[in-house]
């Protein structure tokens, strides 16, 4: 290989590393938590330090399909180049990293899907329109869903209506579902994931009826009211500290979610440059190493503006904010969608936050913050397509 493509190559993995910590410092590292710190349950250095190891974990053994996605999937016809892979990498770290240190939770999945689309095109690729409609599929219901179940979970969890204690059993049970039909990438065959209901349930030797996995759904249903039932009882011995460990543990699910999300954002784009060299779980713990890092040593900045800017929220309306966090988190994971972690987590936020009656909510920090996740879209696609077409052009 030549020096030239050797040096062009570690600048490419140098940009990535930086876009990891980043992410770390920025989406991945402060989001998970930050409901659990503005109701006091953990504190903010504590947070950082946990949920940079959660982060790592979920990077690896979640980790493949976003990066795909990124690496392969936003343009078509073309295939990313070392220069490209900079170029779309620096844009995006630099304005997500603008925005950690200015108190501004920039949308990542925002800016790199934008300069990798915009390099893209530059190249001369052509646009993945049906990749672009799942993404602002996702990224347009993501408010509404997610801010609309926590708002109602927070209004039931609040209110006199129902008894707290099986109420919040019973969420708990949901977030149950959810984890039997998680994909972890030990789980599955060589190159792909397997969930706990994909992988126990066959073993029961049920057949299917009416299309229907009976093995996997009793197993589905054996986590859930595993999950509900400790959650349940747990209350019962003691209300307050058992609300307190589950949102923890929430916020401990969340942050492995992020890191199975982000990862492929920060290492998407060097996908091409390695092809089967490289063996892709190395590279997913490269990549979950820079978010751990970010983690540690930039994300209690954004951790406190996220906890004390955008509501007030005790344990109650904190989990009602991350059960719905944790899903739609879940979902993108599962398609290879890149999604941002602040848009989830700020609109499950103001959800909660308004179950109250908006208090605490800052509807000033929520403009600014949606003008910034639009702002920085745009910005990085147009940065991204001018910067490399200047670049392709002075070197010709």
């Amino acid at each position: 290989m030549e020096l030239v493509t050797v040096a062009t190559f570690l600048v490419a993995g140098a940009a990535s590393l930086f876009m990891a910590w980043a992410i770390g410092a920025g989406s991945s590292g402060s989001t998970p938590f930050a409901p659990a710190v503005g109701a006091n349950a953990i504190a903010v250095m504590r947070a950082g330090l946990i949920v940079g190891v959660l982060g790592f974990l979920g990077a690896v053994l979640q980790g493949a399909n976003v990066t795909e996605a990124v690496g392969t999937q936003l343009v078509g016809g073309v295939t990313l180049t070392a220069g490209a892979a900079i170029v779309a990498l620096l844009t995006a770290a630099a304005l997500v990293a603008v925005g950690v240190f200015a108190g501004y939770p920039i949308a990542t999945a925002f800016t790199v899907t934008g300069s990798v689309v915009g390099v893209g095109l530059a190249m001369g690729g052509d646009p993945a329109w049906a990749k672009y409609a799942e993404i602002v599929t996702l990224w347009v219901l993501t408010p509404f869903v997610g801010g609309g179940i926590a708002f109602g979970a927070a209004r039931l969890l609040i209110t006199d209506r129902l008894p707290e204690r099986p109420l919040t059993a019973g969420m708990a049970a949901v977030v149950g579902v959810v984890l039997a039909n998680i994909g972890f990438a030990l789980l599955g065959p060589d190159g792909e994931s397997g969930s706990v209901a994909g992988v126990l349930g066959p073993k029961l030797g049920l057949e299917q009826v009416t299309g229907v996995a009976l093995g996997s759904t009793l197993v589905t249903l054996g986590v859930a009211a595993l999950v509900g039932l400790v959650v349940y009882l747990d209350l019962g011995r003691d209300r307050e500290g058992g609300q307190r460990r589950f949102l923890l543990v929430m916020g401990a699910l969340v942050a492995f979610s992020a890191g199975g999300s982000q990862v492929g954002l920060a290492i998407g784009p060097l996908v091409p440059l390695l092809g089967d060299d490289v063996p892709l779980t190395a590279v997913l713990a490269g990549g979950g190493f820079g978010l751990l890092v970010g983690s540690w040593t930039g994300a209690p900045r954004m951790i406190k503006a996220l906890a004390q800017d955008y509501a007030s929220m005790g344990p109650r309306r904190s989990i009602a904010a991350l059960i719905p966090s944790f899903a739609i988190a879940q979902t993108a994971v599962a398609f290879g969608i890149p999604v941002s972690f602040n848009e989830i987590i700020v609109s499950a936020i103001v959800g909660a936050g308004y179950a109250a009656g908006e208090a605490g909510v800052s509807r000033k920090k929520m403009l600014y913050t949606v003008l910034a996740w639009v702002a920085s879209l745009t910005l990085a696609f147009v940065l991204g397509y001018g910067i490399y077409s200047i670049g392709d052009w002075l070197l010709l």
